[in-house]
């Protein structure tokens, strides 16, 4: 088995761990505000402070996974979680809570880091994020459903990202020292300092800052939607939740049967402008059905449009620096989510919080379509099989049993044609040779 194979399921687990934080956000925000006395939008500031600090990890990181080793990280990230977190739950004191979050934010951003380059070296990124986003959307999912029965306070939610960190630890002895993406290396720009696909990429870091800021403004609020304007419990809330989650399983299980069928701009493009409809939705429930309706239907859409994305960003770079940029791009637009929402909320009320979110997808849906355009690549059609490997190639493509890593893919860039010119004396030859 190769080391791909084998550090599959060691890096969903750690992914579980870097991204349960931001699953768990709205808990986590209004337990700050209810147990500490915090107001709302200051809650909504240590959920961003906590995020921010994740975005930090992942951009110091972006270009540093392979140098520190993968195992060494994410041990590293995983003991800052669990330190960060743990000692959040255990004391009162607001500035203590603040620096515990910032400390397993740190630990949350290193974990991600070290999930995103691996998932990037994976032959298939697509079906390695898919996973990932079914396991912290089960954990989260289960989670809601336990958390209000544990009893009030900051500390339960806090207190169980710390134990999943914990959980975590021992798969990280499965981590290789390095990730080997296993591809062809076509250009200098793959093994060299520069990035591949800088415009491309830059522009899918920009947006996905947006996207993540759009979807978090939402999840930052929904607990105090659900409470407050939609008038239901916290535990109806939490089911709700998990309601929510696990449909969103099914998207996600969904997005992987459906795989590259339609590409990746139409589930980028068209799932991003429904997640605006549900948004505005959800935003503007007054009771359980509206609520959970808008709330669930959110759910499916989201993991779904994500897992394209994480696989996006992973197909511009083999090396996962793109991956880790956009991964923490994603990460600075969760962090300023919370925030973003509280004060359009505060300002707008929830109904137009949603109006202004919606917006802001609809617009950014264009140029996440065009990146996914641009870089997915011709068809494969009759005669690219000579173009892509020579008679080698159609020989493996006529065996039976050939390995796919020695076909052509469909959606795969075909290879350039270099242009060679020949002399007039070197044409005057051939055609002696000829007659």
């Amino acid at each position: 088995m190769s080391a791909r194979s084998r550090a599959a399921w060691p890096l969903v687990a750690v992914f579980t761990a870097g991204y349960l934080a931001a699953y768990l956000l709205p808990t986590v925000v209004g337990r700050l505000s209810a147990g500490l006395g915090l107001s709302p939008t200051q809650a909504g500031l240590v959920g961003s402070t906590l995020l921010l600090s994740s975005a930090t990890a992942g951009f110091t990181l972006a270009s540093r996974v392979e140098r520190h080793g993968p195992r060494r990280l994410a041990r590293l990230g995983l003991l800052l979680a669990i330190t960060g977190y743990g000692g959040a739950a255990l004391t009162t004191l607001v500035p203590l809570v603040v620096a515990g979050a910032v400390v397993g934010g740190l630990g949350s951003g290193t974990a991600t880091a070290v999930a995103a380059a691996g998932i990037a070296a994976q032959r298939d990124p697509h079906r390695a994020s898919t996973l990932g986003l079914l396991s912290v959307s089960a954990t989260a999912g289960a989670l809601y459903l336990t958390i209000p029965h544990l009893g009030g306070g900051h500390a339960t939610p806090l207190a169980a990202i710390a134990l999943v960190a914990a959980l975590v630890w021992p798969a990280t002895r499965r981590l290789p020292d390095a990730y080997d993406s296993g591809r062809p290396v076509e250009t200098v720009e793959t093994t060299g300092v520069r990035l591949p696909h800088r415009r491309s990429g830059t522009v899918l870091a920009a947006t996905m800052l947006c996207w993540s800021l759009a979807q978090n403004a939402l999840w930052g609020v929904s607990g105090r939607i659900g409470l407050t304007q939609a008038g239901l419990t916290e535990v109806t809330v939490g089911m709700v939740f998990a309601a929510g989650l696990g449909a969103g399983l099914l998207g996600v299980l969904g997005a992987g049967a459906l795989g590259a069928r339609l590409g990746r701009a139409v589930p980028i493009g068209a799932g991003t402008a429904i997640i605006g409809c549900c948004i505005v939705a959800s935003s503007s429930a007054r009771d359980l059905v509206s609520f959970a309706s808008g709330e669930i239907l959110w759910n499916v859409f989201y993991p779904v449009v994500l897992s394209y994305l994480i696989g996006l960003s992973a197909s511009l770079d083999p090396r996962g620096r793109w991956a880790v940029l956009a991964g923490s791009a994603s990460s600075l637009g969760v962090a300023c989510g919370p925030l973003t929402g509280s004060l359009l909320s505060e300002y707008a009320g929830y109904r137009g919080m949603g109006l202004v979110l919606c917006t802001l997808l609809l617009l950014i849906a264009v140029p996440l379509t065009a990146v996914a355009l641009h870089t997915a690549g011709r068809p494969l059609v009759p005669g690219s099989i000579r173009r892509r490997g020579g008679a080698a190639a159609a020989v493996a493509a006529g065996r039976a049993g050939a390995s796919s890593a020695l076909l052509p893919q469909i959606g795969v860039p075909e290879q350039e044609v270099a242009e060679i010119p020949i002399s007039s004396r070197a044409r005057r030859r051939r055609k002696v040779l000829a007659s």
